[in-house]
Formats: structure tokens, C-alpha cells, sequence
């Protein structure tokens, strides 16, 4: 997808965000460093300067358009019309918080591409799910790592493991754009309220506003989840046997009550375009899925972390058919289970190494 560009006559114009960014230090030492003369070596030194300090940031500023996008393409775009921005800063420009500046320059790259983003996704057909990860790659940045500005923080906050997660992303769709960013910016990647206001045209007391708005949908939306890995690998290793080994009583004995199936197929593939409900609804659905796929006789199935928690991913070369599933666990039984089945999706991920 292509990411529309704001230059103008060959030169950028800079957001009033991207200009306070540009003008105020965050430290005394930056302060330093913004009246030091340029050194010589001419534009190949400062494009080499601009190149590394970009890339020590790269992957900051696609997670955090990853979370607000919720695809890896438009992620793509959104980091690669940062770095066109980013060189586009006349030559001579001293930018004293690069890390700052780049931030603001992805979000609102993405809070611009939000609003078609979500008028595409209001006539996608069947479910809409964000495109999944796996193994990590592209995703969740530990807390504290360089360059996200946490060392740690409250409780009641979203670790960055948990908000790269399918089904925390499929809340975050529920949310206006701007309350989103202001979710993410904040309560992910503990950017200031007063960037956030410039980010997305509101006043500092307002983006507090969208955040809390946003934090308390989430805590009331989210689905409870257990924290522990361990356990989670064990329930989604005890759903693949039993539907593998055809063992019915053991599927609907990993399958909370109320748990819920949702399939993104797009429109491209069949899959059930609306969730399936209820431990009986999906043991019977799943049982159908494995069935048709077994009957070929290559159906290729593994273990992988989706989204940073473990997940399947599915292969039949025969049919050309692939997906991934997420799922939610909480006390040992799966309440929801994400099923990305639309091959447009999945275009990123390497399945032929299942």
C-alpha cells in the first residue's frame, strides 16, 4: 500500500511536533551537543550520522507502528516514509532528540493512515484480525530494552509483551483512532501526553483523556489471560494432541464454556464468517477442519510463538491452504482462539519451513 508523502516543491514541511522535537533538548548534554558546529566531512558524513542514528531506532518505531497499525505492510510503509522524512531534514539541522523527533514522525504517519485503514476494514468480509508475528520477529521489544524509554512502570500498565498480543490488538481495532495512539504512545512506550497532543492535534489534558478513555475499554474488553507461559504452552499443546489424536472428550476438556473461534479468511479462502461460539460449537468445527485437511494426507501442523505467546501454524501444500492460530488461555482452558487464514496475511511469514 502506498503511504502518501507531504513534501512540497521538493522540500518538507515540518509538523509544529517535529519542530518542538527539533528545538528543545531533552538533557544538558543534548543541549551540548545542539551548539556544537557541524564537524567537516560534508553530507556523506552527516547522511552516514542520520543513517545510524535512524537504525538504532528502527525497531522502536516498528513495533510501535505495528501496535497502531495492526499490519506488518502497513508497518513497513510507515517506517519507510519515516526514514524519507528523516532525510528530508535540511542539511545544516541540528536535531537535538532524534529519538523524539522519529516518534513523532511514525505516529502520525499512522494516525493518518488510520482513518482509510478503518473504513477498508468496515467492509472487509467476516472477521477482521491483525496480520500475526512469529517467533517474535518485528514484535514485542522487552521492557527496558534501548530506545522504548521504560525501565519499568505501574502495574496496571500494558507491558510491551503483552500489546503486541492478537487478542489485545483486536480490542485496540475498537478504539477511535485517536484514542489508540494515545493508548499506545502512553501506556506502551510512555511517550509524554503534551508529544502525544501535537502528534494528533489535541490539547495535553485532552490525550489524557483519550487515554484513560482507552485504558479503561481495554481493561473491561480485553479477555482474561493467564501471565504464565508455561501454562499457556500447556494448554495449546493439550488442544494439538487432542485434536490430532481425534480425542473429543480431551478437546472439550482444554475448551473453556464460552470460548470463542473467529477465522480471517477475507474473503479469499472459506472460513466461517462469523465466531463461533461455545466449547460444543468449536470442538465440532474444529474437528471438521482437521478432517477435511487429513484427508490429503500432507497436512503439515507445528508449535511457534504467534504474537509472543505460543500458537499453531498450519501448512497443506496440496491445497495450497496456510494459517495461524492465536489463542487466549486463562486457567488451563482456551477461551479464544484467532484463526488467520486469509493467504494476503500471511505473505510475510515463511510457512514452507513447517
Amino acid at each position: 500500500m502506498a503511504v502518501a508523502t507531504t513534501y512540497d516543491g521538493g522540500r518538507r514541511p515540518r509538523t509544529t511536533a517535529e519542530e518542538r522535537v527539533m528545538a528543545q533538548p531533552e538533557t544538558e548534554a543534548e543541549t551540548d551537543a545542539a551548539t556544537e558546529p557541524e564537524t567537516a566531512g560534508g553530507q556523506g558524513t552527516q547522511y552516514g550520522d542520520r543513517l545510524a542514528q535512524f537504525e538504532e531506532q528502527r525497531g522502536r518505531l516498528w513495533a510501535i507502528a505495528y501496535r497502531i497499525m495492526g499490519t506488518v505492510s502497513d508497518a513497513d510503509d510507515a517506517v519507510q516514509e519515516t526514514w524519507l522524512r528523516w532525510q528530508a531534514v535540511p542539511a545544516g539541522t541540528t536535531v537535538v532528540s532524534p529519538r523524539g523527533f522519529l516518534t513523532t514522525v511514525v505516529s502520525r504517519i499512522c494516525y493518518d493512515l488510520l482513518g482509510s485503514a478503518r473504513a477498508r476494514r468496515e467492509t472487509y468480509v467476516g472477521p477482521w484480525l491483525p496480520e500475526p508475528l512469529l517467533d517474535g520477529a518485528g514484535g514485542p521489544l522487552p521492557v527496558g530494552a534501548a530506545g522504548t524509554g521504560r525501565t519499568d512502570g505501574p502495574e496496571d500498565r500494558v507491558t510491551l509483551d503483552e500489546s503486541v498480543g492478537m487478542a489485545l490488538l483486536t480490542v485496540l481495532e475498537r478504539l477511535t483512532p485517536a484514542e489508540r495512539i494515545a493508548f499506545i504512545l502512553h501506556d506502551v512506550f510512555a511517550v509524554p501526553f503534551p508529544e502525544i497532543a501535537e502528534t494528533v492535534g489535541r490539547t495535553p489534558d485532552s490525550v489524557r483523556q483519550l487515554a484513560s478513555r482507552a485504558r479503561k475499554r481495554v481493561r473491561a474488553e480485553a479477555p482474561r489471560r493467564t501471565v504464565d507461559r508455561a501454562e499457556h504452552r500447556r494448554t495449546v499443546e493439550a488442544f494439538l494432541s487432542a485434536v490430532m489424536g481425534g480425542d473429543l472428550d480431551a478437546l472439550l476438556s482444554v475448551l473453556d464454556p464460552e470460548v470463542i473461534w473467529r477465522s480471517d479468511g477475507g474473503g479469499k479462502v472459506s472460513s466461517a464468517r462469523r465466531p463461533v461460539l461455545g466449547r460444543d460449537k468449536v470442538a465440532r468445527f474444529v474437528r471438521g477442519l482437521v478432517t477435511r485437511g487429513a484427508q490429503g494426507g500432507a497436512l503439515r501442523v507445528a508449535m511457534t510463538d504467534v504474537n509472543g505467546a505460543a500458537g499453531l501454524v498450519f501448512a497443506d501444500p496440496e491445497s495450497g491452504q496456510a494459517g495461524v492460530f492465536a489463542f487466549t488461555v486463562h486457567d488451563g482452558r482456551i477461551t479464544e482462539v484467532d484463526a488467520v487464514i486469509n493467504p494476503d496475511k500471511l505473505g510475510h511469514l515463511d510457512l514452507d519451513r513447517l
